[in-house]
């Protein structure tokens, strides 16, 4: 009975050493695609903030080029204002 009973010690300690391994290969695993997850987050982060900065360099940009046409002509840019409020009203009452 002694020699079942060590048998069946040493049957769990291989299976137990066997999870074991197992569990740190799993870790060793999701470590490794963590790490991989939030080098991509970040560089994807980066992306996004290098458009966003070039999308307000372009709107200021864009501002910028509007103020001057308006300041140099108030008359025609009264006059498309006016025409473009006309468009939107007629093409409003339509929907």
């Amino acid at each position: 009975m002694i020699t079942s009973a060590s048998s069946d010690h040493s049957t769990t300690d291989r299976l137990s050493e066997r999870a074991h391994e197992s569990v740190d290969q799993v870790a060793n695993t999701a470590g490794k695609a963590e790490e991989r997850l939030r080098h991509e987050a970040a560089a994807a982060e980066e992306r996004a903030r290098e458009v966003g900065h070039k999308i307000k360099e372009r709107s200021d940009e864009t501002l910028n080029t509007i103020s001057v046409f308006v300041r140099e002509n108030p008359v025609l840019a009264l006059g498309i204002a006016f025409a473009a409020g006309s468009l939107l009203s007629i093409l409003g009452r339509r929907s």
